[in-house]
């Protein structure tokens, strides 16, 4: 049972005026149950889970503040989060969604640049959070190599074997790990701020065309892994990556280095769905090591 009276007490204590719910319709997700709800004049959109996901939905929020500082693309305001009883939930500013155009692709492009160009001392962020449903593990590092090897790659893998992935996706994958300084050896990137989960799913426009990207997975780490992301399942028009190398242009390299990084997310994919990234997974590997040799 969803605790309502608490996310309702919870709205209230966050933006000083009471709110009680007149209204709420399920919105569909597939990590967490999602909703709309209305009621004094004002409409949000509530993510619910089980209580032990607090941490989670804490770190989202943490995230989409982390990337409305940087005042470069619209991100939902997080009202607030909390647990009760069986159920944690947070509660997100509802934007009203609008059809995508190529105005808007082109601004997302820019806006994206300007996100990438904010920047930190060191690799990773103040805390862990989860890519999906996945810890993600943040550790900062001052050497990009060693944080992408550790917290990124070797991570998934060690979750792999847990799940029973063996065989070449191991064997093979530790000797990716052994190699991936030699995709830096020329290339030093800036520890830029990242959405660091940018499918097509997590962007969108609002009712007016402006860009709105959601459901973040926050860390400072090399700008090409935001945007080997948006080329994993596509979704992005021409229009979109002509704007972002307008604005900011993308190193040479980028082609090759752009399955170290989403090979993340395809061993995440295997780590969340099961045995059908497998193949992918063990054929991405076997092309970045040909790369090296």
């Amino acid at each position: 049972m969803i605790p309502w009276h608490d996310i309702e007490r919870d709205i209230g204590a966050a933006t000083g005026a009471a709110f009680t719910i007149a209204q709420r319709s399920a919105g569909g997700g597939c990590i967490n149950a999602a909703w709309a709800i209305e009621g004094s004049g004002r409409r949000y959109f509530v993510k619910v889970n089980e209580a032990s996901r607090a941490a989670m939905f804490e770190a989202e929020a943490a995230g989409l503040a982390e990337l409305q500082r940087a005042s470069a693309v619209r991100v939902p305001e997080a009202i607030c989060h909390g647990v009760a009883l069986a159920s944690s939930w947070i509660v997100l500013e509802y934007i009203q969604l609008g059809a995508r155009t190529g105005a808007s692709d082109a601004a997302l492009g820019s806006q994206l640049a300007e996100l990438h160009r904010h920047t930190a001392a060191h690799y990773g962020w103040l805390r862990d959070n989860t890519i999906g449903s996945t810890p993600q593990p943040n550790t900062r590092s001052s050497t990009w190599p060693t944080f992408w090897r550790d917290q990124r790659l070797a991570f998934q893998l060690r979750l792999a074997e847990e799940r029973g992935y063996g065989g070449k996706v191991q064997t093979k994958g530790a000797q990716l790990l052994e190699h991936v300084p030699a995709f830096f050896e020329s290339y030093t990137p800036a520890p830029s701020l990242l959405h660091g989960d940018l499918w097509s799913g997590n962007a969108a426009c609002d009712a007016t065309g402006v860009p709105v990207i959601f459901d973040p997975a926050v860390y400072y780490g090399d700008r090409e892994a935001d945007i080997a992301m948006t080329e994993l399942f596509g979704g992005f028009s021409s229009t979109f990556y002509a704007a972002y190398r307008d604005a900011y242009p993308l190193d040479a390299g980028n082609a090759v280095r752009k399955d170290l990084y989403n090979l993340y997310h395809v061993l995440n994919h295997l780590n969340l769905f099961g045995s059908g990234y497998l193949r992918q997974a063990e054929r991405m590997i076997d092309c970045l090591l040909a790369q090296i040799r």
